[in-house]
């Protein structure tokens, strides 16, 4: 018996170091790789450049009054569509102290002479009527009445310039009136009523009563690097994508290169404008950020494959293409347009073929 449990204990001794052997053995080779594949796609390829801006009115003014005062009326709100000529505020005169008490003295005067002219002129009218005085005397008297008819009739415009901005004899539009140059959307009011306004002349800008703009026709304002500025021109598509309006993309065409950069931030910008097609169903507010993707070149339903693919034996390109069961071969292809993703095949594959993918 114990004869027998030395015989059994040193074969299982045996049986456990030879399978350790060729357990150590198989751990010790290298297993075989194996490759996954991909095959060419038919795709668009577009060559692009990227230009950070908003999109603005091409059109777009400000109101400014004619005659400083208080705005006692307002027309209108941020918003709405508004006509040329429309109404818009109404302004009322605060005339100033000094100027209007030299107007009233003015007109006091000219009422005086005027009253002292008339005298002079009825009475030398009699006396010519009796052929006292002769026809020449009689029309100086005459020329100074005229004359202290104007200047009464002058004062009078003058004080009510002063007192109200405007000579209601006149029968034009009062610019106290203030009213749209243009039609367009009603951007902003930033008065109120109340508010002081001050008017515009050659020396002030006068007080924006309102921004008005046509939104009909908008345009792409941004800025592109001096690195890329020498690869567009004029004429050429944008794709604008705006922030606001997602999974939504605008047509565009390049109209202005500016000639002269900017630094901004040490580097040199320069900026472009571009006429944005508009769609109907989406509404664009002034001053939405946007950025623009500028086509540099493009192809439409090509054949395509992944850029990472590419080997290079010198300067031409080939890929590895299976031919068996994790068998490849070298094939050399011509490519054409890269968008620095994918890359165009112009020949050497087919759809059908099998590339090694790259670890």
């Amino acid at each position: 018996m114990k004869k027998f449990l030395k015989i059994f204990f040193g074969v299982l001794l045996l049986g456990v170091f030879v399978y350790t052997i060729y357990f150590l053995y198989q751990k010790s080779q290298t297993q075989p790789i194996v490759y996954e594949t991909t095959t060419p796609f038919v795709s668009n390829i577009i060559k692009k450049t990227t230009a950070t801006g908003s999109v603005v009115p091409r059109f777009e003014i400000e109101i400014k009054p004619q005659v400083s005062g208080i705005i006692e009326e307002i027309y209108i709100e941020a918003g709405k569509s508004i006509n040329k000529g429309d109404l818009i505020a109404k302004v009322k005169i605060i005339p100033n102290m000094v100027a209007l008490n030299n107007a009233e003295s003015r007109v006091n005067r000219a009422k005086i002479n005027l009253e002292n002219a008339k005298r002079n002129y009825d009475r030398q009218k009699e006396l010519l009527h009796e052929n006292v005085i002769a026809q020449t005397e009689f029309e100086a008297f005459k020329l100074s009445y005229d004359n202290a008819i104007e200047e009464f009739a002058s004062a009078e415009d003058n004080l009510e310039l002063v007192k109200e901005g405007q000579i209601k004899s006149s029968g034009k539009p009062t610019n106290t009136l203030i009213r749209s140059t243009i039609t367009g959307m009603v951007l902003d009011v930033p008065v109120e009523i109340g508010n002081s306004v001050i008017e515009s002349n050659t020396f002030n800008a006068g007080t924006t009563i309102t921004t008005i703009a046509d939104m009909g026709d908008m345009i792409f304002k941004g800025k592109i690097d001096e690195s890329e500025v020498g690869k567009i021109s004029e004429g050429m598509p944008l794709i604008l994508s705006i922030g606001a309006l997602e999974d939504v993309f605008f047509n565009a065409d390049l109209e202005h290169i500016s000639p002269k950069g900017v630094e901004e931030n040490g580097a040199i910008q320069f900026e472009i404008k571009a006429n944005v097609e508009l769609l109907d169903d989406k509404f664009i507010r002034a001053g939405y950020s946007a950025n623009a993707d500028i086509v540099l070149d493009r192809v439409d339903s090509v054949l395509t494959i992944s850029e990472s693919l590419l080997r290079f034996e010198k300067d031409t390109a080939y890929v590895e293409v299976e031919i068996g069961p994790q068998q490849y071969e070298k094939r050399f292809i011509e490519t054409g347009l890269s968008d620095g993703i994918n890359i165009e095949v112009i020949s050497g594959l087919t759809k059908d073929d099998k590339i090694k993918l790259i670890n």
